[in-house]
């Protein structure tokens, strides 16, 4: 058993694991070069290699992909001290002197690379991934088991290599990405998210073009001393990246691709048989794929506004009993630990998701007996509790109650008797949420503390507020909102977030949904997609104006999580019309005025939540 409190979950924990072994190996050997692909394009690889050049042997190999640089150029006069690998720091530290080559790979129309990027994770990308995987295993320091990994894009980069059902790939663990880049992503709720496509195409055009005057405070890249992507060794002079760089001026444009796809199923207007389905990893998804590479999906409370659940989506469509699930406290890529009751020190989160991960690698490309048969399939952190818990499945089995909306702004476990009852909102888009949120992680802004500004934020939005809980009561799951209601336009938002109300009355952040009132109707999902909660197609047939003043209602899931009320606490529902602060607004110009219903007939309310009391028996 795990001495260390907090991660009483495992048999032996991921620090455990990680301390039980040797450093197999002093030093790394970098091999840059370029591989050509298929259809001529070359793209610019670096294999880090353990140890010296007296240690050349056949190593497992894992694959990392991505659009963030595999390394930077260094200005050898400024920038001495300077890591030239920001971004694929955390893989080489964690994977090389454990015994792995890693091969970093810009993705075309990235970094050394040469040709285009016709969308965000094009088709193209996709075939590369394998094309590369062909040109590893016939490499002398390959042992023949490739694996692949990474953070955001190079995570569903991997989702990507799987479903091409390499021989060789026997092992990928997906990190803070994307099943359906749609709705994870772009779209969360059917509602344009455009603090990403904003600041996020900006980034992209900074590092794809190295305008380094378009780099605004991004944590990895705001340093005079990195300047641009590192010629690969063949490239003396630099000139094979100067003329990548022109070929990269064909890239696509992060806002006007977004925008084109507005519903689920919308087509570039230049390509009808190009949808968003085509940049999502559960298009590819396949048996034989499941079937034949282990996966390990790992997400956080915190992970933008949709990448927890598409994590969540890929470990429930897979089949394969070797598949594990980790949900943690923590933000896009868990570079900080986001629970508001952490400990003051809580130190860096990425060697935690780094040492499981490592586990999971040994066991399937070393064919190490790394113990994680002895563990359960998914773990996941309670905040409140401060505490890992374990489930064979997800969601973990509880007692689900629900909470209704009440006169006088109380939220009743007692279902409504009222024959007419209601409430009236006005939106306001002065409701904002701040910038220290779960969204503005996913252009890499450099953020520290969350929600820090939480408490006051509800003012401008309707409440419905609980009474104080009488026992520690745990919520984890995915809550589901009931929302009756008439509106003044003929579509509409609806922000709907979860607190926790302290005795002396601070306020809390917990999770959050959003939902466009047009996609209300329940329809099918795509193939390949588990349905949490509310089905909705978000499809443009299925899109439904309101009618002003007709009632109707609107069904939706809230961002998952596990969060533990102490008793004296108060839960809160808080519902508004706007987040000016990161979505675009619906309809623009004319803030709607809602009419919400809580009566015997019409009975708005919240669901999924645990009502045990948290004991040493029932942990």
């Amino acid at each position: 058993m795990s001495t260390d409190q907090s991660d009483i979950a495992w048999k032996v924990s991921p620090r455990e694991y990680v301390r039980s072994l040797d450093k197999a190996y002093q030093g790394e050997r970098l091999i840059s070069k370029y591989v050509t692909m298929r259809d001529g394009i070359k793209l610019a690889v670096d294999v880090h290699l353990p140890g010296t050049e007296d240690e050349q042997k056949a190593y497992p190999t894992i694959c990392v992909f991505t659009p963030y640089y595999r390394r930077f150029a260094v200005n050898e006069a400024t920038g001495s001290n300077i890591d030239p690998c920001p971004t694929i720091a955390f893989y080489r530290d964690n994977f090389v002197n454990r015994g792995y080559a890693l091969v970093c790979v810009d993705v075309r129309g990235s970094g050394a690379s040469f040709g285009s990027r016709d969308g965000f994770r094009s088709p193209a990308e996709r075939l590369d991934h394998h094309d590369t995987v062909d040109w590893v295993v016939d490499q002398s320091w390959c042992d023949g088991n490739v694996g692949a990994t990474g953070v955001s894009y190079p995570g569903a980069a991997s989702d990507f290599l799987a479903s091409t059902c390499h021989p060789n790939v026997k092992a990928v663990a997906p990190l803070f990405a994307v099943w359906d880049t749609w709705s994870n992503h772009l779209y969360p709720g059917g509602v344009l998210l455009t603090c990403v496509t904003r600041n996020y195409g900006q980034l992209a055009d900074s590092l794809d073009l190295d305008r380094r005057d378009l780099i605004p405070d991004y944590a990895y890249f705001k340093n005079d001393a990195l300047e641009g992507p590192a010629p690969v060794d063949e490239d003396a002079d630099g000139s094979m990246v100067v003329d990548a760089l022109e070929e990269h001026a064909a890239n696509f444009n992060m806002q006007d691709f977004a925008q084109q796809f507005r519903f689920r199923d919308d087509a570039l207007s230049d390509d009808p048989d190009y949808v968003s389905a085509h940049i999502s990893p559960y298009h590819y998804a396949n048996r034989k794929a499941d079937q034949q590479t282990a996966f390990y999906s790992v997400s956080g409370w915190m992970d933008g506004g949709g990448y927890s659940v598409g994590t969540i989506q890929r470990h429930l469509w897979l089949q394969n009993l070797k598949n594990r699930l980790m949900l943690g406290p923590w933000d896009h890529g868990a570079r900080g630990h986001c629970s508001p009751w952490r400990p003051e020190k809580h130190g860096a989160q990425q060697p935690f998701v780094a040492s499981e991960v490592l586990r999971f690698f040994d066991e399937h490309l070393k064919g190490i007996d790394a113990g994680l048969d002895n563990e359960a399939r998914v773990h996941y952190y309670t905040m409140g509790a401060e505490e890992w818990r374990s489930a064979d499945d997800w969601p973990p089995r509880a007692t689900d109650t629900s909470m209704y909306f009440a006169e006088d702004g109380a939220l009743s476990p007692t279902a409504p008797v009222d024959k007419d009852a209601s409430d009236e909102y006005q939106t306001t888009y002065s409701s904002r949420t701040g910038f220290h949120t779960r969204y503005d992680r996913l252009y890499i802004a450099n953020v520290d503390t969350y929600y820090d500004d939480w408490d006051g934020r509800e003012d401008l939005m309707q409440t419905y507020t609980a009474a104080p809980f009488d026992v520690d009561t745990e919520m984890t799951g995915h809550p589901v909102v009931d929302i009756h209601f008439e509106g003044s336009e003929k579509d509409g938002t609806f922000f709907v977030y979860i607190s926790d109300i302290l005795p002396d009355g601070r306020s809390v952040y917990v999770t959050e949904g959003v939902f466009r009132a047009l996609h209300r109707k329940i329809g099918d999902q795509p193939e390949n997609f588990p349905i949490i909660g509310p089905s909705h197609s978000f499809n443009r047939a299925d899109a439904q104006h309101l009618t002003p003043g007709e009632a109707t209602s609107v069904s939706f899931d809230l961002l998952p999580t596990s969060y533990l009320f102490r008793a004296g606490h108060r839960l809160r529902v808080s519902i508004a019309g706007s987040d000016s602060d990161h979505f675009t607004r619906i309809p623009d110009g004319r803030p709607p005025k809602y009419r919400i219903f809580r009566d015997k007939m019409r009975p708005s309310s919240i669901t999924k939540i645990s009502s045990q009391c948290l004991t040493e028996e029932t942990r």
